[in-house]
């Protein structure tokens, strides 16, 4: 990776084609399924194919025609899953669509000690209030509002005193609106750990954007970036398949620190 990891975010990271291969979850003649790390875009960028996760993707297959089924947010890790034929990727796209044929799993390190199941059901808009453009907020009376649903499950609470307390949750989503999960975990009052948007100052995205991650804004944001892993997509009703990634090493190294136990079905 091309990127200072003590500026995250001040320049653009560009993937090292030889360790590409090792983010390879799952690959046929149909699919090509990848753990992405949470430094790099989804979609391809005007700074070259390595420097996004589908131009990589390209380089690796050598061929153009490859499709994103799904994305994540730049900061978010984990399962992107993409087709290596328009009709393949019809079919996925479509499925992602519909709640009931692609389950969504995701893990999220929540601000705060989380000790209780919560359902969010709450429409989502774009917040025009904000001074980030791409901010969305929860909003019942717009009319621009989109339903959306998010089930946060504690699964570790953080034991180490000496930081502030922080949750292990298993997050699933029943809708597939942009920003989703970090959006309705401020809305509970616990964001999620890093997130620049929705965590305690919106002003460190701007930040952000302009001199990456500064050693006073790591202070409070705890990590560099926001700690929220795409753990699973669940396709077995649609290609007879499950992808769940491995976290990654700065998520796990997070988890170390504050002594917070990774229960044994996420060990893979």
């Amino acid at each position: 990776m091309g990127e200072d990891p003590e500026l995250f975010g001040q320049t653009a990271g560009l993937v090292d084609p030889d360790e590409f291969p090792s983010w390879i979850i799952y690959e046929d003649d149909n699919l090509l399924v990848l753990n992405k790390p949470g430094w790099l875009v989804c979609h391809p960028s005007k700074n070259g194919p390595y420097s996004s996760l589908a131009g990589a993707a390209r380089q690796y297959l050598k061929s153009d025609l490859l499709h994103l089924v799904n994305r994540l947010d730049r900061e978010t890790s984990g399962v992107v899953v993409l087709a290596k034929d328009r009709q393949t990727a019809s079919i996925a796209q479509k499925a992602m669509m519909d709640k009931h044929l692609v389950g969504k799993t995701y893990l999220a390190i929540l601000d705060g000690h989380l000790k209780a199941h919560v359902c969010v059901s709450q429409p989502l808009a774009d917040d025009k209030s904000s001074a980030v453009a791409v901010k969305t907020c929860c909003a019942v009376r717009k009319l621009s509002a989109k339903k959306a649903f998010t089930e946060f499950h504690p699964l570790s609470l953080s034991q180490n005193p000496q930081f502030r307390p922080s949750t292990l949750a298993l997050v699933k989503i029943g809708t597939g609106r942009k920003h989703q999960i970090r959006a309705h975990a401020q809305w509970m009052g616990h964001h999620v750990v890093g997130d620049k948007i929705y965590g305690e100052d919106e002003n460190f995205y701007l930040k952000f954007i302009d001199s990456g991650v500064t050693g006073e804004m790591l202070e409070i944001l705890q990590m560099r970036r926001q700690a929220l892993h795409a753990y699973e997509m669940d396709f077995s009703k649609v290609f007879g398949k499950v992808f769940r990634a491995p976290l990654k090493p700065d998520f796990l190294d997070f988890m170390a620190s504050r002594k917070i136990e990774l229960p044994k079905q996420f060990d893979i």
